[in-house]
């Protein structure tokens, strides 16, 4: 089945602009999202979700009730939802697996919508912008075939990625929106900030510095968030590169050192850390995942058993 827009089965493009100037009402969209103010979110009612994870829960859930994700520069935002059980998932993409991404995100819905025979599957794509190395360009082509090769019919509803989602700073190309979140009982989107990114930033981000998979991070019907055991692959330069200048590490780690955020250096150097002292066997003992529920208060707390 196709990917639609206004109900019509998309022509795959050659480029993105192409795309742009095929589907041009598209742009109104995309001038609206960006054109709201970013809302801070906080952590209670909180799932935030790193560069290679992905998560899906439904309207019911009583821990989690919204979905966001922040830093994607050449990155991209997939939130997908079924408008009839309202079970939406939201994913952090970079350009790895991405159509094995895409099939994991539309399988995790349609199992959470499983019994619900109206409504239908609609997508929403947003983040990165006109970078030199075209990486978002890229991207966005592969999530438009990606999309356009599922089972199902799904509705293209907002797109505000690569050139809907870049603006010019002293002839400078940067991204406008670098983070979404989705209000999970209503489907909204909107530009999003979180001053918290837990539980376990730094275990999660450290899972995908070593080269981790994209991974799901949640089981919607316990409500659980499940961080599972990955491959310690050692990092012997950490020492090397704490002591290094910012520009440096920018330079040598980014796939867009101009225009990321001012607290990526400090986030890296937070992983250069971790790996020289959280050794795998303690983190995981005797293989066993981190799993966190959410507090009365709304906070993340570790339960220390495996379901």
């Amino acid at each position: 089945m196709p990917l639609l827009v206004y109900n019509r089965p998309v022509s795959l493009p050659s480029s993105t602009g192409e795309f742009i100037e095929r589907y041009s009402r598209l742009k109104e969209g995309a001038e609206h999202l960006k054109s709201k103010p970013a809302i801070k979110v906080d952590p209670p009612g909180l799932l935030y979700i790193q560069q290679r994870e992905f998560a899906a829960t439904v309207p019911q859930d009583g821990s989690v009730s919204t979905l966001g994700t922040e830093d994607a520069t050449t990155c991209q935002v997939v939130v997908l939802r079924h408008t009839g059980s309202g079970a939406t998932a939201l994913g952090h993409l970079d350009g790895s697996d991405t159509a094995m991404t895409v099939s994991k995100m539309l399988n995790a819905v349609r199992s959470l919508s499983d019994g619900s025979s109206n409504g239908r599957y609609e997508v929403h794509l947003v983040g990165g912008y006109i970078d030199e190395q075209l990486l978002s360009h890229r991207l966005t082509l592969e999530l438009l075939e990606a999309f356009n090769s599922q089972s199902e019919n799904i509705h293209l509803e907002t797109y505000c990625v690569t050139e809907l989602n870049d603006t010019k700073k002293q002839n400078v190309h940067w991204p406008v929106i670098y983070g979404i979140a989705v209000n999970v009982k209503t489907g909204e989107i909107f530009q999003a900030t979180f001053p918290d990114r837990g539980p376990d930033e730094d275990v999660r981000a450290a899972r995908t510095f070593l080269g981790g998979s994209m991974i799901s991070i949640y089981d919607a019907k316990a409500e659980q968030m499940q961080i599972e055991p990955y491959e310690w692959i050692p990092f012997p330069t950490a020492e090397f590169w704490l002591q290094q200048p910012d520009h440096r590490i920018l330079q040598y780690f980014s796939t867009s050192p101009v225009v990321e955020p001012p607290h990526f250096v400090k986030h890296l150097k937070n992983i250069f850390q971790f790996l020289t002292t959280s050794p795998e066997e303690a983190l995981f003992p005797k293989g066993e995942s981190r799993i966190y529920k959410k507090t009365a208060a709304g906070f993340w707390e570790r339960i220390h058993y495996a379901t």
